[in-house]
């Protein structure tokens, strides 16, 4: 049977152990070698950056996340043995873990990282699709003459690279299509590697529970227990025009994941489809200086981010979420498109205005949607406001003094509140 070594990328036929190393780090699988779509997926990946930049953290539990009144962003593996786990609050993951190091999120440290992984990925294939900062799919195919290895092996060097070179680590899905591949990426983190072969697909899903399905939530999952589908063995005795007639265009793309049937394509050119920004407080509050305060700082993240990107949006979504965990979200669709910080802010301060007492917020975040090239950002002007053309050039100047001398170097009045 096809065998890799994970250690020294030694490639040979079964065994326990590696011939040449010696190492029980190996992948054995009958497809290894003709399988060529993949899904890596970092480990913890905030959390694993902050133990490589500070050491003293390594054998510690790690939270990244904003304060005891926010939520987890990730946590480390030592954490998750207690249960913390991502978006719960920091309060019940403290209560969990109270021995945690809490840290807040180093976001320039992890885009750092990633552009360096990023551009690993990018001397094996092209066709690469970031779901996110610490993970993709890649689409190996016919890439084997080039580097003289078939992509599991290629796909076995690159998270040894993120190792040795950049001190986070990586588990991998190898299968014959991208629903397949992320399933695999998930089943021996961390440090995993694992196959799904086209013989196997239809034994291995059936005894799965339908929540491995990427994209059935905790009301997806609830709705289709109602139905009596628990296992994807429940979904295939469906008929695919009952479930159709159920559960609509989700029906269809059951009965097709139940089967293994994934035709999408590794996609380079994947949309971002929003830009936001929001925060969480370590108190409640109404006060409507201190939220504008917030909500100005967030727009000119929105903004930069946007700017960063040449994009530009032309709806600006406002987002607040109450003491009790309610959420209100509220949004604008504007004339032209906007990548101004002055502009985002005003829409999403009328949006608040509009309303109304609320209540005190434990969170508020401000983004744009619809999103479009920046070139067609603010064209229009807006003959309501005479001063917003004039805004617009003090903040182009603001942004050169910014990129030439730092975030800091100048700050509105507002963003101290």
């Amino acid at each position: 049977m096809p065998s890799l070594c994970r250690a020294c990328l030694n490639t040979y036929d079964a065994g326990a152990r590696c011939p040449a190393c010696r190492s029980p780090r190996v992948i054995s699988h009958p497809e290894l070698f003709d399988l060529s779509i993949a899904h890596m997926d970092c480990d913890a990946f905030y959390a694993s950056v902050e133990k490589r930049d500070n050491p003293e953290l390594r054998d510690k539990p790690v939270i990244v996340g904003g304060g005891t009144r926010g939520v987890v962003s990730t946590c480390c593996y030592i954490a998750r043995i207690s249960g913390v786990r991502s978006a719960m609050p920091m309060f019940q993951a403290l209560k969990l873990c109270p021995e945690a190091v809490v840290v807040k999120p180093r976001f320039d440290a992890y885009v750092e990282t990633s552009r360096a992984i990023r551009a690993m990925m990018a001397e094996m294939t092209p066709a690469i699709e970031p779901l996110s900062l610490d993970e993709a799919f890649m689409d190996l195919s016919g890439t084997a003459r080039l580097h003289g290895a078939p992509p599991a092996v290629m796909m076995a060097r690159l998270v040894k690279r993120m190792e040795e070179e950049l001190g986070v680590s990586g588990s991998v899905g190898l299968s014959h299509n991208k629903f397949l591949a992320k399933i695999a990426s998930d089943l021996d983190k961390p440090r995993g590697f694992s196959v799904i072969g086209r013989a196997e697909t239809q034994e291995f899903l059936a005894r799965q529970p339908v929540r491995i399905i990427w994209g059935v939530g905790t009301a997806a999952q609830a709705a289709l227990e109602s139905a009596g589908i628990r296992t994807i063995s429940d979904l295939l005795r469906w008929d695919r025009r009952d479930l159709g007639a159920r559960f609509g265009s989700m029906g269809d793309r059951l009965w097709r994941l139940a089967r293994g049937e994934d035709q999408r394509a590794v996609a380079p050119d994947h949309k971002l489809k929003s830009i936001s920004k929001e925060t969480t407080f370590n108190e409640d509050t109404a006060d409507p200086e201190i939220l504008d305060g917030h909500l100005w700082r967030l727009a000119v993240q929105v903004s930069d981010r946007a700017k960063a990107k040449d994009l530009s949006g032309r709806t600006v979504v406002l987002k607040m979420k109450r003491a009790d965990f309610s959420l209100i979200s509220r949004r604008h669709a504007l004339g032209d498109a906007t990548q101004s910080a002055d502009r985002i802010y005003r829409e999403g301060r009328a949006l608040f205005d509009a309303a109304g007492r609320i209540g005190p917020l434990r969170l508020i975040g401000i983004g744009i949607s619809d999103l479009a090239p920046a070139a067609v950002a603010d064209r229009s002007g807006d003959l309501l406001d005479p001063d917003a053309t004039r805004r617009r050039k003090a903040e182009a100047a603001t942004d050169a003094i910014r990129a030439r001398f730092g975030t800091d170097a100048i700050i509105k009045g507002r963003a101290l509140r």
